[in-house]
């Protein structure tokens, strides 16, 4: 499908034009292409927007000052259409500071009405037989040049988005789930972004970590170290640089030359020219450190909350099983825990679990008493069994 000419926005000036136009309209469509598989740190680097009549793409590499935008973010009498919205969402609160106001998020609505493939580009096919070329998904959005074939792919991901909206508005509202998706997308909207400061111990998160002897987890120890300033110095991702799997290996194999290094997982000849003899410097400095104190472990949950957890869970899925929807759509898991852990009896107990919601308070409040309700009372007639 041929689409209207977009207006590419690099200026100053034709920011300030674009600016007084987007502070006119009572609703926006909006996306983000970032750099996470190009990058140290992720940033972003094309900021689409479309009106009722015009699709505009932003340039933030240009160094424009989009404190204006911000304002209107922020704005909850202004509407902000978006597709999966929370990666967005986490890069707009960590790079500029905003938190979003009025959302409507697509994905989460065809979610909510029990769509299996809710993908953008499955939703444009099934709904209006528009094919989206993916060709351009994974680009270095912040390389400039952009083409013009990538900048036609950035102004689909928000050209469809207010009729996908109205379309499911209106189903939402025929299925009387509208109250329902509002609760949702407020939700979504509460986003914490990571502060990504580098923790020399976050190597504990690798997969077999825990399973290494203490001397090779020493080594696994220096090694994730070296590969954050590796990946920091040469603006890389870490995965760029060392897969956690070839991190893992060198920690076992604790490799002594080049051709030993050529036999671990991962390892290409490339790599081993570029990072082998500082990796072979580091592993040997490792065999001489004081192995790593293990994290504390977290605190595991009381044997009553455990199993009213997974009472709750039950009830869950049943209950999405019977709606046509994934579990995630009728409650968290962290809600689900939440609940668990502090084991409302009452209604106004419930009310008081913040992240459950007034929606769902609603709809499924006496559910939830009930199956917990249960779980206490199973408990007490095995208890008084086992006692007599």
């Amino acid at each position: 499908m041929n689409l209207p000419p977009y207006q590419l926005v690099e200026t100053p000036h034709a920011w300030q034009a674009c600016l007084e136009n987007l502070q006119r309209e009572p609703r926006l469509a909006i996306d983000l292409e970032a750099n996470s598989m190009y990058a140290y740190r992720e940033r972003v680097c094309l900021i689409q927007i479309s009106t009722i009549s015009q699709d505009y793409i932003i340039d933030p590499v240009k160094e424009l000052d989009l404190d204006g935008l911000g304002v209107i973010i922020a704005n909850p009498a202004v509407e902000k259409v978006f597709h999966a919205a929370e990666y967005d969402l986490l890069l707009l609160k960590r790079e500029y500071g905003w938190t979003l106001n009025n959302l409507f998020d697509t994905m989460w609505a065809a979610r909510i009405l029990g769509y299996e493939r809710y993908g953008l580009a499955n939703l444009l096919e099934l709904l209006y037989q528009v094919k989206l070329n993916k060709r351009y998904q994974k680009s270095n959005w912040c390389k400039r040049p952009l083409s013009p074939d990538q900048l036609i792919y950035a102004q689909h991901d928000t050209h469809f988005l207010f009729r996908l909206r109205d379309h499911f508005a209106a189903e939402l509202q025929e299925a009387n789930c509208l109250e329902e998706a509002h609760e949702i997308f407020a939700e979504q909207t509460q986003v914490t972004p990571n502060n990504h400061h580098f923790n020399p111990d976050s190597f504990w998160s690798i997969n077999g970590a825990s399973d290494l002897t203490r001397p090779q987890q020493a080594i696994l120890k220096v090694l994730n170290i070296y590969r954050d300033q590796e990946a920091r110095r040469r603006n890389l991702p870490l995965f760029k640089v060392l897969s956690n799997k070839t991190l893992l290996q060198l920690a076992q194999d604790a490799p002594r030359s080049f051709n030993q290094l050529n036999r671990v997982h991962g390892m290409t000849w490339g790599q081993i020219r570029r990072y082998g003899d500082r990796i072979l410097e580091v592993i040997a400095a490792g065999k001489h450190a004081s192995p790593p104190k293990r994290p504390k472990r977290v605190k595991r949950p009381s044997d009553q909350a455990l199993n009213r957890y997974e009472k709750l869970h039950q009830w869950r899925k049943t209950r999405a099983r019977k709606r046509g929807v994934e579990s995630d759509v009728i409650i968290s898991r962290h809600t689900l825990w939440d609940i668990a852990e502090q084991n409302p009896h009452t209604p106004d107990d419930l009310a008081h679990v913040d992240s459950v919601g007034k929606w769902r308070l609603q709809a499924y409040g006496q559910e939830i008493l009930d199956v917990l309700h249960g779980a206490v009372n199973r408990k007490r007639e095995v208890t008084k069994v086992r006692s007599d």
